[in-house]
């Protein structure tokens, strides 16, 4: 009975705790819309905060102060644009050899190695790579070098996308990280950053998933370390096959890059490919448009390239779902048509039915008048009839009273013999009647 009514309870509860996860998402997306038509304005923060670095830096007295202001307009550039980024590395790199300072060399060695691994020159990058000496490196140098390998391999396979090269890659790549993880503090987030990436790999997603969660949390919100932490995340769900956290996780990656005005975003990307899988083709339209944008601004040609191998496929796909609203909105207009000239016919022959019915009345009306007139003209008639019968009854009550007397009269006279008598009187009363 305790287990019947435990999986009536979970029945109740889960379409529930679905629908606001639902809603949870719709209003992430809602917002991530928002952010990106504010694009324009954190463009522009963007853009302020360079112009104040730059305006610090034509106050610079030093070389070194020279060094350290590149290094914040690196900083900002790093994921911005990257042909200015390298323009001030190459600065720094200039400054350091007249300083002859082998340390700042290497630094800004590395630093162009990201540079071109994230802009797609990978030949450029692998020259630096190789007139690097890694075993002369310290402890710190050797780990940065790994992660630019790291971050080489894994734009490379993006860019590849063959299955052929992207295996070989994928070792070097793994190579590189347990040199790494050999360099770095076992309880450390950076380690376990690449212990997460490691069991990826090895198909452990929940484990990687339950050492990525406290990173993530420890990031404070709207900074970039907190959209890496999120796209972090969102890479070992897809993984998972955990589609709704993986589009969670992507929709913060996305909504806090463009809030940085971070050109070079992988989230937006991946976000507009998950929802053209799950059928939203508009957002997904919408999203890669951005993302081609940003890519254009960032000038990362190889994510140009990422971007172009999916962007007919969905661009297509929102043309195609153009074509048949507006195919529906044809049929639409089409039956729109039918029914206006229904409705105007309808309406026509109304008119002709009540422009037929007011003449009908008026006719009746008219008939209606004519036989009150008649009917008045009848009154009349019957008021004349009524006293010419009146007249009748009166007069022929009179006659009769008078044909009596005389009948009274000639009895009397007859009885009496005046014979003579009657005969005058019969012949004066007619001639009197007559007169």
């Amino acid at each position: 009975m305790k287990n019947i009514f435990s999986i009536l309870l979970l029945l109740i509860l889960f379409p529930a705790i679905a629908f606001g996860e639902t809603n949870k998402t719709d209003s992430l997306l809602k917002e991530l819309d928002k952010v990106i038509s504010q694009r324009d304005y954190f463009l522009k923060v963007k853009e302020e905060k360079i112009t104040e670095l730059k305006q610090k830096k034509q106050k610079t007295k030093t070389l070194e102060d020279q060094i350290n202001i590149n290094r914040e307009i690196i900083d900002e550039y790093n994921s911005f644009i990257c042909d200015s980024a390298e323009h001030y590395i190459n600065q720094n790199l200039e400054i350091a050899k007249k300083l002859n300072n082998k340390e700042l060399i290497l630094e800004n060695s590395f630093r162009l190695s990201y540079i071109y691994s994230l802009s797609g020159l990978f030949l450029q990058a692998a020259d630096i790579f190789d007139s690097i000496n890694y075993d002369a490196l310290t402890t710190g140098y050797k780990a940065w070098y790994c992660w630019n390998r790291i971050r080489y391999y894994e734009n490379l396979i993006n860019y590849t996308a063959d299955t052929k090269f992207s295996k070989q890659y994928e070792k070097e790549k793994e190579k590189y990280r347990e040199k790494v993880m050999g360099l770095l503090y076992d309880q450390s987030d950076e380690y376990k950053k690449e212990l997460a990436c490691k069991l990826e790999t090895e198909g452990r997603y929940e484990e990687a998933i339950n050492l990525l969660i406290p990173i993530f949390h420890k990031q404070q919100p709207e900074t970039h370390d907190y959209a890496m932490a999120a796209m972090n995340l969102a890479k070992v769900y897809k993984l998972a096959k955990k589609y709704d956290e993986e589009e969670y996780y992507l929709i913060l990656a996305a909504t806090t890059d463009i809030k940085l005005a971070v050109k070079e975003n992988e989230a937006l990307l991946s976000l507009a490919l998950n929802l053209y899988n799950r059928g939203d083709v508009n957002r997904a339209y919408n999203y890669i448009r951005v993302a081609l944008d940003d890519a254009l601004f960032y000038n990362a040609r190889f994510k140009n390239s990422v971007i172009a191998r999916v962007q007919p496929i969905i661009e297509d796909t929102y043309l195609q779902k153009i074509k048949y609203q507006q195919k529906i909105l044809r049929l639409y207009s089409m039956l729109t048509s039918v029914l206006v000239i229904a409705l105007a016919c309808f309406l026509f022959f109304i008119y002709k039915q009540n422009k037929a019915l007011t003449k009908a009345r008026k006719e009746l009306r008219e008939a209606n008048d004519n036989l009150l007139h008649l009917n008045q003209k009848l009154d009349e008639a019957n008021i004349i009839k009524e006293r010419y019968l009146g007249y009748f009854m009166n007069q022929c009550s009179v006659y009769i009273n008078k044909l009596d007397m005389y009948r009274k009269n000639v009895n009397l006279k007859i009885k009496t013999g005046q014979i003579e008598s009657l005969y005058k009187s019969s012949t004066s009363e007619l001639e009197k009647e007559i007169d």
